[in-house]
């Protein structure tokens, strides 16, 4: 593995840009897809924090494909030798709204690549900036961590889980069934097939089910401010912890902090377990 970090080095500071244009169909499929009943978007619209995550995305050739999906390594991303890449968690301020019909530009770069060893053995975390800019306009600084793991072996142990509480100010009970996890997919063109083929999962990742997004719980998070509080998010700060799998139910949950500044932010899965952790600022 230091011998492999050695030549992973070679990616940092390496960027690309993309660009974009905020359409209004992906807007009104992800309120969909998180049950808000909305009007249409039209030209001018602000676009809820975070679903920035709609544009940008990458459509590689099949042929271009790994086996579990994602695009195989090597391009951008450092071509770390380890199978399995999940969201770890991130940092992000968002800078004002983007709005539907706006031109939009992302600039990326790899800020740094790390090899840590842990409980589960190996671990690389990659660290990439996107800085997206909306009709010339800085609008998001995003920080967004990577975790390269090696792959799961036959009764591992499952990971260590912490009790979230079991009340909360904001709270939403949901089901991710696979139906949300597809859409999910679909619109953020993830091919990474844990989220919708069970063989796979089971039988090469040896999960008991699907697993929920990384980023859906994060939107998901940043829609329950939005639910409940009129202010717009500015900053925030978010971490994966455990796996939420779709035939388990799970919530979202939120506490502000009494002068209203900011809230703490969490999702736990149907053992009442963290799974992603954040902290959002008004």
């Amino acid at each position: 593995m230091a011998a492999n970090l050695d030549s992973l080095k070679d990616w940092l500071g390496k960027t690309e840009s993309a660009s974009d244009v905020a359409a209004a169909w992906p807007v009104a499929a992800m309120a969909a897809t998180f049950d808000r009943r909305e009007p249409e978007p039209v030209q001018g619209d602000p676009i809820p924090p975070g679903w920035h995550w709609l544009y940008f995305l990458e459509a590689k050739p099949a042929s271009e494909l790994g086996p579990d999906g994602h695009p195989r390594r090597g391009g951008f991303l450092p071509a770390v030798p380890l199978p399995r890449r999940m969201w770890a968690g991130g940092r992000i301020e968002f800078r004002r709204a983007l709005h539907v019909g706006e031109a939009l530009r992302r600039d990326s770069e790899i800020m740094s690549v790390e090899a840590k060893t842990g409980k589960s053995g190996s671990l690389v975390f990659v660290t990439v900036r996107h800085t997206v800019h909306a009709t010339g306009e800085i609008a998001v600084i995003e920080e967004h961590d990577i975790v390269y793991r090696e792959a799961a072996k036959p009764g591992d142990p499952p990971p260590q889980a912490k009790p979230a509480p079991v009340s909360a100010q904001w709270r939403r009970e949901l089901v991710p069934d696979p139906v949300l996890l597809f859409r999910f997919s679909a619109l953020t063109f993830n091919g990474h097939r844990i989220h919708y083929d069970i063989d796979y999962a089971k039988r090469e990742e040896h999960y008991p089910g699907l697993i929920v997004h990384g980023p859906m719980q994060t939107l998901l998070m940043l829609d329950i401010c939005r639910r409940n509080e009129s202010r717009p998010v500015r900053k925030l700060d978010y971490r994966a912890l455990h796996p939420v799998f779709h035939n388990e139910p799970m919530s979202v949950n939120g506490n502000p902090a009494a002068d209203g500044s900011k809230a703490e932010l969490w999702t736990a899965n149907g053992a009442g377990s963290y799974a992603m952790v954040g902290t959002a600022t008004f």
